[in-house]
């Protein structure tokens, strides 16, 4: 069975497969993808999960192995393979075949791949586990189809957005669909629910000043205490709203402790940011950092950030500048 990723949330309404392929280049929305069949299968019961990455040399005996095995914590798992080549071998392709020939009982299994080409596609290990589960294709969204996209995005926080506003969002994300995801949380974040008017776009994020709140994730991963002082005394000057500056910075903590209870779990590091929503530049930022914090001062952090959001709607005294600086600086690494 075949379902477009835009209509993946309505199709796991539906009930779940116990075979999930999703497969695009799409980072952002191959992730979105992936976390919704996920959450779909905890909230029926299905909480072990295991990870499996077929890289080179990957022993494909384990994918078996993993079917076979029963968790002493519950009785539903959830099998999480990737294949990064989207290319498995000769071993990998009759070990697939065979999978999905006799899928586990109580197990959901997703299966992550990049965009196939026209023999990956055509391929009989693909074929078999297209026949045997769910086939989630994560379409490239391209230059002259965001305008759309981000329509329907901001559609999704009760947002809607006139024709002059939404192309000045998508020529200065140029084509980028993950600087367009930034945007729209920014509009979510700064703007009330309901029509958006050109002006209302252009003070709140296309003529953001030098300051940039997205710069206080790296000035934080980087432990540039003198830099996040400077930015956050500059988002104060220019009046930025304080939620977005709270959630960036509590979306930078909630990352690192994802990181951190992944690598707990076995997975490599670039595994573990990938699940996270971390990818390049924030990636190495992120391996660089995550081993010098404890999972209790991320935990902490998480809690911080909830008590200032309370002193942002005044349900509790309070500076929230100061904390916002007090919260960096928990997550915040000792330059070395």
């Amino acid at each position: 069975m075949q379902v477009d990723s835009t209509d993946l949330r309505n199709h796991l309404k539906s009930g779940l497969s116990r075979l999930y392929i999703v497969h695009g280049d799409e980072m952002l929305l191959n992730l979105e993808a992936t976390d919704l069949i996920r959450s779909a299968a905890k909230s029926k019961g299905f909480e072990d999960r295991t990870v499996l990455i077929a890289e080179n040399r990957f022993d494909w005996s384990k994918l078996k192995e993993q079917s076979q095995s029963v968790s002493l914590f519950s009785s539903k798992k959830i099998i999480d393979l990737r294949i990064p080549s989207g290319k498995p071998g000769k071993l990998g392709s009759d070990a697939l075949q065979s999978f999905a020939q006799c899928l586990p009982e109580n197990t959901v299994t997703l299966i992550a791949l990049p965009a196939l080409d026209r023999s990956g596609r055509s391929s009989k290990w693909f074929s078999e586990l297209g026949k045997a589960g769910v086939s989630v294709e994560v379409k490239k969204v391209y230059r002259e189809q965001l305008p759309r996209w981000i329509t329907h995005r901001l559609k999704l926080q009760n947002q809607t957005i006139e024709q002059s506003a939404l192309q000045l969002i998508a020529e200065r994300v140029e084509g980028n669909l993950i600087a367009a995801h930034q945007e729209i949380l920014k509009l979510g974040l700064l703007l009330p629910e309901g029509h958006l008017s050109a002006e209302d776009v252009r003070n709140a994020v296309v003529d953001v000043a030098r300051f940039d709140p997205f710069d206080l994730g790296p000035a934080i991963l980087n432990g540039d205490k003198a830099l996040l002082i400077r930015i956050l005394r500059g988002l104060e000057k220019e009046g930025l709203a304080p939620p977005l500056v709270l959630w960036v910075i509590a979306e930078e903590a909630k990352i690192l402790l994802r990181v951190k209870w992944a690598l707990g779990e076995g997975l490599d590091m670039r595994s573990a940011c990938a699940d996270a929503g971390a990818w390049g530049l924030r990636q190495k930022l992120i391996s660089n950092t995550v081993h010098k914090l404890t999972h209790e001062m991320l935990r902490n952090a998480v809690v911080q950030a909830s008590e200032i959001d309370k002193q942002i709607k005044g349900l509790q005294p309070g500076n929230s500048w100061a904390s916002f600086l007090a919260l960096g600086l928990s997550i915040m690494p000792s330059r070395i």
